[in-house]
């Protein structure tokens, strides 16, 4: 839900007029899957990247609309929260130096915030979760000046009558809390991937990137702290799934899904349609070919792998998946090595002669991911090895299976050894040492003590060199 809305309130007339439009532009889209009539392009990179903005003392400052202004760059725009912006990548075929060229352009944006934040007085940090957020920066006071955001608030606290969003989150201390809008979302910034897909291959793509989430949030994991309290390796997921409920009455609008596509993409906006409430009816008046409500009403479902209509430069439809996962940080590097895992592993699937949904199920799928969510490096999954399940350390199965399978995956999309090396390389680093995001924040808590605005501090410094976080020293 990208998209800016002229409203904030709506009346009976708008959900039946948005419902309408919603179920032609679905009966065009089904006739386009029908038809195979997206465009063929495909193999097509790109992102998403969420910052903070702190003050001095490392603190959340809700004052982007000022920055903004100040930065005046259409790939930098609003989040939810006065103290998020969001980081775009222009899209980049898979293919040759990719990820530098990837790197190249994310370096030159970041260089321009982090310049236009220091003239200001302010910082710059990309982490899952700012470890000195509080309850209080979490106010509706400081949502983004944005109709969309206040309108999504309106609605889902009218969902659930008015009763405030309940978070309960194990840890080495249980955080059990309730908080009386969704600005709690706002504590939650990741980095997401997008794949552009090939028609025929979107289906393989798109459970190939629910198999891969599990060991992709271990490698990545990077938000081990909230309120004060140590939770997740990636508490992201939790918390999120938490911050947009709608009640027990309605199913979750954030997911790991209900289970793979057999068919086509279809499947999922048509589930959209069938069994998730219209949450905002923004009636737009745009052809149905836009696809208008169909994208609307699928950006207030935020799926961990969510798939995506778009457009091409020359108007034909494409389908994208973006992938949630991926916490933002630690570095610039850390990031596009991510991407570099993900892409590699969803191509590397995708070479095994029988779908490997065929052999996993989903619930083993989704049980590794919470898992993995939960204990990042130190998490255990259930793996097809040597032709039957096997329980193995996540550590293990990336070493041994994912990497190489990744690297097979990127050198069929002809991306150079020495490319391949460079960001799988990040990585390996990680795994080998243990060391991601969310295992070097809590060694420096156990070396230096539970001061999270001291541990911001370091991060941050280290984050400035540019070294990935494998290299960091305690």
């Amino acid at each position: 839900m990208g998209d800016e809305i002229k409203a904030r309130f709506f009346q009976a007339e708008d959900f039946s007029l948005f419902r309408s439009r919603l179920d032609e532009e679905t009966a065009l889209l089904s006739t386009m899957f029908k038809n195979n009539e997206f465009s063929r392009r495909g193999e097509v990179a790109g992102f998403e990247l969420e910052a903070w903005l702190i003050d001095d003392a490392g603190n959340p400052l809700p004052e982007n609309d000022a920055y903004l202004q100040r930065l005046n760059n259409p790939l930098v725009v609003p989040e939810l929260a006065e103290f998020n912006v969001e980081l775009n990548g222009s899209p980049s075929a898979l293919s040759g130096h990719v990820f530098t060229r990837l790197q190249d352009e994310l370096e030159a944006t970041w260089e321009a915030c982090r310049t236009a934040a220091e003239g200001m007085g302010y910082h710059l940090v990309i982490i899952g979760i700012l470890p000195t957020v509080a309850e209080s920066d979490l106010s509706s006071d400081h949502m983004s000046h944005m109709v969309r955001y206040q309108s999504l608030n309106d609605r889902i606290m009218a969902l659930r009558d008015g009763k405030p969003l309940a978070v309960e989150i194990e840890g080495d201390a249980t955080l059990s809390t309730t908080h009386h809008d969704v600005m709690l979302e706002a504590a939650a910034t990741s980095f997401q991937i997008h794949l552009q897909c090939r028609p025929d291959w979107a289906v393989r793509d798109f459970n190939a990137s629910i198999i891969a989430s599990a060991p992709i949030v271990a490698a990545s994991a990077n938000s081990p702290y909230f309120l004060g309290h140590a939770l997740w390796d990636e508490t992201r997921i939790p918390l999120f799934e938490q911050a947009v409920d709608v009640g027990p009455r309605n199913p979750p609008r954030v997911s790991f899904g209900q289970g793979y596509v057999n068919g086509s993409l279809l499947e999922i906006f048509e589930e959209n349609q069938r069994e998730h409430l219209i949450l905002i009816p923004a009636v737009q008046d745009q052809p149905p070919s836009k696809f208008s409500h169909v994208r609307f009403h699928n950006g207030t479902l935020w799926r961990w792998n969510r798939p995506l209509i778009g457009f091409d430069f020359d108007g034909q439809v494409h389908l994208r998946i973006e992938h949630r996962v991926v916490p933002a940080g630690p570095t610039v590097t850390d990031c596009i090595a991510n991407s570099a895992f993900y892409f590699g592993l969803v191509r590397g699937l995708g070479t095994h002669a029988q779908p490997p949904e065929a052999s996993l199920p989903f619930e083993v799928a989704r049980d590794n991911f919470y898992n993995c969510a939960r204990y990042g490096l130190n998490g255990r999954v259930r793996w097809m090895r040597d032709g039957r399940e096997q329980e193995l350390s996540v550590r293990s199965l990336i070493i041994e299976d994912l990497l190489p399978l990744a690297r097979r995956g990127l050198q069929s999309r002809n991306i150079p050894d020495a490319e391949i090396d460079k960001y799988l390389n990040v990585i390996g680093g990680r795994v080998e040492s243990g060391q991601n995001g969310a295992a070097w924040q809590r060694r420096w808590v156990a070396m230096n003590g539970p001061d999270l605005h001291q541990l911001l501090d370091a991060y941050r410094s280290l984050q400035d060199t540019g070294k990935p976080v494998h290299t960091w020293q305690l």
